[in-house]
């Protein structure tokens, strides 16, 4: 392992600097990068709105198999990721060199797995994710060109979740908002000035996917990183096992939001108000993306706490990982009541940014939002439980946590809630779902701080 004096400065550094100014220093980054991806997907949905509604809809489609990318990169991003930064903790710099490598080749060969079939069976897939005839072909064309660029996007997932957990997020950053960029400005000159229309979006996707895939890789080669190589690959069963262990959690999350996306289709096409199904799609699609671009800050926010965690938590100081946590909460709550508070004043006017011209697209997306805003300050609890116990290791626990939101809670809440309310039961059944995984949080929240409190006695 190379520049093992570097590393060992930044082991120092990050198990002696004040938790709170470490864990805003790596949530910049973070929030930077995740703020700019869904600020693409916002940009995506704006221009794709001028063209029709079906159009929007499509790309509301596409969500579910947008989640499946994230689910399989997450999984090996988080696993290896959290292994990694423990191992650093621990000045284990060679066991974490090897993990590198097998995180990032393994995500690689089942994205062009997924590729192949994705391209062969695109038709049926678009069906399978709730597409009504009309918006078939263009969920189809916008899924195309990401369909293609699967293995390059889950890579990148993977690569930016190993690069912030130990410790350079400005990296990750760099590789992920330099990609969309770079997506935002190919977008206009793809979809009109081409004029490859919902095409041009998926092409835009694809390129700059593939452009900061590049750049991540490139952060890993840097002096103070831990090398991806190829001939560190040798993925034991030791190894495959920590993956599955550390990363579960963010598989199940993913799975059932990709899950839970389908059904949210599914449902708000039968309960739609007759004829304006597609408006309802699309509404859906606008409410998503939206929340999405508003969530991102928190989950950077998370993200600055997960490297400050691991580190410290492989050095055993037990009480830097309690303070981080407590921060953490209260920071990302401040955030969510303050953004819910204008989201709910606002919110005809931001859905109306996407397509002015459907009056049913905005009355539905509006009632929508303003219940997502009611809950959204509930969402900060929960988030980071689930990255303290996922960094933790306690598998069983942050599986649970992760899989509430998008599926424990919400699958039931689109069954249950449309029967007695029609359309008004798939409007609140998100904020619903957040409001339930928040009562499941808290007494996990006040039992790990105890317990954390209890080590340091």
């Amino acid at each position: 392992m190379r520049h093992t004096g570097t590393l060992d400065d930044k082991q120092q550094y990050l198990t002696n600097a004040p938790v709170w100014r470490l864990v805003m220093k790596f949530a910049v980054p973070s929030i930077i990068c995740m703020v700019t991806s869904a600020l693409y997907n916002l940009v995506d949905a704006m221009f794709i709105g001028r063209l029709s509604t079906e159009a929007t809809a499509g790309i509301g489609i596409s969500f579910a198999y947008m989640t499946f990318i994230q689910a399989v990169g997450f999984f090996f991003g988080h696993g290896s990721g959290n292994y990694i930064s423990h191992k650093l903790g621990a000045r284990s710099y060679g066991e974490a060199e090897k993990m590198a490598s097998v995180g990032f080749a393994c995500p690689m060969i089942i994205g062009s797995i997924a590729a192949v079939l994705g391209l062969f069976f695109l038709h049926p897939l678009v069906r399978l994710l709730g597409a009504t005839p009309t918006v078939e072909p263009f969920a189809c064309d916008y899924l195309r060109y990401i369909v293609l660029a699967t293995p390059i996007m889950m890579s990148s997932f993977t690569l930016n979740n190993q690069l912030r957990l130990q410790g350079n997020a400005i990296r990750g950053m760099f590789g992920i908002a330099s990609g969309a960029l770079i997506n935002i400005v190919l977008d206009p000159i793809l979809i009109f000035g081409l004029g490859w229309g919902v095409s041009g979006a998926s092409a835009a996707t694809a390129i700059s996917q593939l452009i900061g895939w590049g750049l991540l890789l490139w952060g890993t080669r840097q002096y103070d990183s831990v090398h991806v190589t190829l001939r560190m690959w040798r993925p034991t069963p030791t190894l495959l096992v920590e993956i599955f262990r550390r990363g579960l959690p963010s598989l199940c999350r993913q799975v059932l939001l990709c899950i839970g996306a389908i059904c949210l289709n599914y449902t708000a096409v039968r309960y739609a108000v007759p004829g304006h199904e597609d408006s309802t799609l699309a509404a859906f699609a606008v409410v998503t993306r939206t929340m999405m671009f508003a969530f991102s800050v928190v989950l950077g926010i998370c993200q600055g706490f997960q490297p400050v965690c691991g580190f410290n938590y492989g050095a055993q100081r037990y009480d830097r990982v309690r303070q981080a946590f407590l921060f953490t909460i209260g920071i990302s709550t401040v955030f969510l009541f303050v953004i819910g508070t204008l989201g709910y004043v606002w919110a005809p006017t931001v859905v109306a940014w996407f397509r002015a011209e459907d009056a049913m697209l905005i009355e539905i997306g509006a009632r929508t939002l303003r219940w997502q805003c009611i809950a959204f300050p509930l969402v900060g609890l929960s988030t980071a439980t689930n990255m303290l116990f996922q960094n933790l290791g306690y598998t069983l626990r942050a599986s649970i946590l992760s899989s509430s939101r998008s599926g424990l809670m919400l699958i039931p809440s689109l069954c249950i809630l449309p029967l007695f309310f029609g359309l008004a039961g798939v409007e609140v059944a998100q904020a619903t779902a957040d409001t339930l995984t928040f009562a499941m949080a808290l007494p996990q929240a006040i039992w790990i701080t105890r317990r954390l409190g209890k080590t340091m006695e």
